[in-house]
C-alpha cells in the first residue's frame, strides 16, 4: 500500500486495537472506546489481525470514485460562474440555469467543485459556548491536567498553584502545590500520574 496516510479516527483504531493484543482490552471495552457496536469492532479487530495497521485504511483510498463527474463536466459547470449575472449564485440558485443546458450537478456537488476552486467560501456556524459532552467509558481514556491560582493558606504563607490531573470517567485525581505554574510542574503531576495508573489514551 506503500506509504499510511491515516486521519486521527484510523489512528485512534490503531491504538485500541494495539491494546486488544496486548491483552489490555476486550473487544467490548474496544467497541465503547470507538464508540462503535460490538459486530464492527470484531470486524475491526479481524482487518488488524489479517493486515496490521494498513487493514484499518480503506482499500479504495487515493483511487478516483466510480460516481466521480466527468471533468467536462466540472468545467462547463464552473464555467457559467464565471458569466456576467451569474457570480453570487449560490449552489442551489444556479440548479435552473444549469438545467436549461442539461448540466445536470447536484448542489452538494457543485459547492465542493467551488471550493476547490477557490470560488465558495463556508460561513461557520456561531458556536455556542461551554457545549456540553458526554464522560469518557471507562478509567484512562481521557486525562485532564489544570491549573488552579488562589490564596490556598489563607494568608499564612505565599498565593501557588494548584495543579491537578483529573480522570474524565471517574474524576479520580492527583494534585500538588507549586509555586508558580511552569512546565516544570505540569511534568511532575503528570509523571506522577503515569507511574501510578499508566499513560492515559488521550490528554
Amino acid at each position: 500500500m506503500g506509504t499510511l496516510t491515516m486521519n486521527r479516527k484510523e489512528r485512534e483504531r490503531v491504538t485500541v486495537m494495539a491494546g486488544v493484543k496486548k491483552a489490555e482490552l476486550t473487544l467490548v471495552a474496544a467497541a465503547e472506546l470507538l464508540g462503535v457496536c460490538c459486530r464492527l469492532s470484531q470486524r475491526i479487530w479481524r482487518r488488524y489481525q489479517a493486515d496490521g495497521d494498513a487493514g484499518l485504511v480503506p482499500r479504495l483510498r487515493g483511487r478516483p470514485s466510480a460516481r466521480r463527474k466527468p471533468p467536462e463536466l466540472r468545467a462547463r459547470a464552473l464555467a457559467r460562474y464565471a458569466e456576467e449575472g451569474y457570480a453570487d449564485f449560490g449552489p442551489t440558485l444556479m440548479a435552473e440555469p444549469l438545467l436549461k443546458e442539461k448540466l445536470v450537478v447536484d448542489h452538494e456537488t457543485r459547492r465542493r467543485w467551488r471550493m476547490a476552486a477557490g470560488q465558495h467560501t463556508v460561513r461557520r456556524r456561531k458556536q455556542k459556548h461551554r457545549q456540553w459532552r458526554e464522560r469518557k467509558p471507562c478509567f484512562g481514556a481521557r486525562g485532564q491536567l489544570d491549573g488552579s491560582h488562589h490564596d490556598w493558606f489563607e494568608g499564612r504563607g505565599p498565593k501557588c498553584v494548584l495543579r491537578v490531573m483529573v480522570d474524565d470517567a471517574t474524576n479520580r485525581m492527583r494534585a500538588r502545590f507549586f509555586a508558580a505554574e511552569t512546565p516544570r510542574a505540569s511534568y511532575d503531576v503528570f509523571e506522577g500520574w503515569v507511574r501510578k495508573h499508566g499513560l492515559p489514551a488521550s490528554l
